[in-house]
């Protein structure tokens, strides 16, 4: 029996339209959906009127849950992994199941499409031909450590943030790289997208005097 194809597919970061055709189509002929957050697929394969089977599949899914998926694939199912926004694999869930498929010799295709990443870096209106992504910041331990490695970089750094902890992050980078500039994306491709530049000071400013705005996902170039 031939082994099934893990397709790694990309979905909208916030506008539903944001999706490929291609995209559907997998979406549509896979046996098995596996998503990060069943509520959160389900919205956007209600919208499509596809009806594939969904399982959840996150960041800290447990052995048991990567043997199940693979354990699908082997039997000839195809299955389709998606994460809540973007692209899987980017600061999302994914890599470890992906890992697993290449061990077990099981096809793994690429389903491109929308990312946070290049959404900002599109706009950013710098040189964007060399820069370095680095993900989220860590919470507490080795924080101090991240955003000096930002301030040190020559080359634009990307990174994600969270609402909760934008305005420490900023406030932290002001401290260990006053010169730097930033361009920020908030809530990209929804209703209220919005993109923010200046210096570091300008825009730990506004959101300071614009509280209201920290809300969302934020994705942020420094240079």
């Amino acid at each position: 029996m031939d082994t099934g194809i893990l397709y790694i597919v990309a979905t909208p970061i916030g506008n539903l339209e944001d999706i490929t055709l291609r995209a559907l189509e997998t979406l549509k002929k896979v046996d098995l959906v596996a998503c990060e957050d069943t509520r959160v697929t389900k919205k956007l394969l209600d919208r499509y009127e596809i009806k594939t089977r969904v399982t959840s599949f996150f960041q800290h899914s447990k052995t048991p849950k990567i043997a199940s998926i693979i354990g699908a694939l082997k039997s000839g199912q195809n299955v389709a992994l998606v994460t809540d926004a973007g692209t899987p694999g980017i600061s999302d869930p994914g890599n470890k199941l992906v890992e697993q498929a290449i061990l077990e010799n099981i096809a793994v295709m690429p389903i491109p499409g929308a990312s946070a990443l290049t959404a900002l870096v599109c706009v950013a209106g710098i040189d964007m031909q060399k820069f370095v992504f680095l993900g989220f910041p860590p919470h507490k331990k080795g924080r101090e450590t991240f955003f000096k490695e930002v301030a040190a970089l020559k080359y634009p750094v990307v990174y994600y943030e969270s609402p909760h902890r934008v305005l420490k992050n900023l406030e932290l980078l002001q401290s260990l790289g006053g010169d730097k500039n930033i361009i920020l994306g908030r809530e990209l491709t929804k209703m209220f997208e919005e993109t923010v530049r200046g210096t570091v000071e300008e825009v730990l400013k506004y959101f300071q005097e614009n509280p209201g705005k920290v809300k969302g996902e934020f994705t942020i170039i420094v240079y």
